[in-house]
């Protein structure tokens, strides 16, 4: 029995939920997503809170029940908050610099290394490293 999908997702206020159809639906100040729920499981939304429930007792034991729960979770991060990730380049000679919608990279090889940003996708080097 999983131990991830019984856990509730929490909810901000100006988050709003929404389940019908068996799509999942999500809107925050970052965008909205949409999520096809498998017809083994249902969404409760009950004030501030959403609850991933299977609609019969053996489905319990299937794994989807906690992936769909996560997958859940990340969507609402994702239209609340975002998601950022941290590079470091560590070592001597790599480098990393953003001009406009391009991030240069030198990674010891015999050439830079160019690779065009999407206009999604919010990137920043505080340092070359």
């Amino acid at each position: 029995m999983s131990r991830i999908a019984k856990n509730s997702v929490k909810i901000d206020k100006d988050i709003s939920c929404k389940f019908e159809n068996g799509d999942f639906f999500a809107k925050g100040k970052l965008g909205e997503m949409k999520l096809s729920i498998d017809p083994l499981y249902t969404v409760n939304i009950q004030d501030n809170e959403i609850f991933v429930k299977p609609i019969n007792e053996r489905d319990k034991q299937n794994p989807k029940w906690g992936t769909t729960r996560s997958l859940i979770y990340n969507i609402i991060t994702g239209v609340s908050k975002g998601f950022s990730k941290t590079l470091e380049l560590n070592g001597t000679g790599y480098r990393a610099t953003v001009s406009g919608t391009t991030l240069k990279l030198q990674l010891g090889y015999s050439h830079d290394i160019n690779y065009t940003i999407p206009k999604e996708v919010k990137a920043e080097c505080p340092k070359q490293n």
